[in-house]
């Protein structure tokens, strides 16, 4: 089961309705399916932090996800990881893109879950692109 949580104040967000997304997102996709996982808002000065931490980028980003990786005598294979969503990005980006905000929330959440499965879009030759897109279209988002 995914787990939501809020660490930012600026923007309200309506958990239950984001958790109930995020329940049905991981059984939309398949490697994703019974699986656990964290979605933790933050604002743009700690995604910038992270970014600049953990992909040496020094700037904010919408969303970073980071992979559950055992170790050596961990066999826990139910757990995905984390994805951390910058709800300021969230908001510039809905704006940008005439979405409704909440919208801009479940594709960032989307988004984070098929990284945690192994998608990488810039790497790939388009398949996250086309799996995003199909799973938006059964979520109708």
């Amino acid at each position: 089961m995914p787990e939501i949580v809020n660490r930012q104040r600026k923007f309200k967000v309506n958990l239950t309705a984001l958790q109930n997304f995020a329940e049905k997102a991981v059984k939309s996709v398949t490697e994703a399916k019974n699986k656990n996982f964290t979605v933790a808002f933050v604002s743009d000065r700690k995604m910038r932090e992270l970014n600049k931490i953990f992909r040496c980028k020094n700037r904010t980003t919408d969303v970073l996800s980071f992979p559950f990786v055992a170790d050596e005598f961990e066999a826990n294979a139910n757990d995905l990881g984390d994805v951390v969503i910058s709800l300021e990005q969230a908001a510039k980006q809905a704006a940008e893109n005439n979405l409704d905000f909440e919208t801009e929330i479940k594709q960032l959440i989307l988004h984070g879950v098929l990284h945690l499965c192994g998608y990488d879009h810039e790497t790939d030759k388009g398949e996250m692109n086309t799996r995003e897109l199909e799973v938006r279209d059964r979520l109708e988002i």
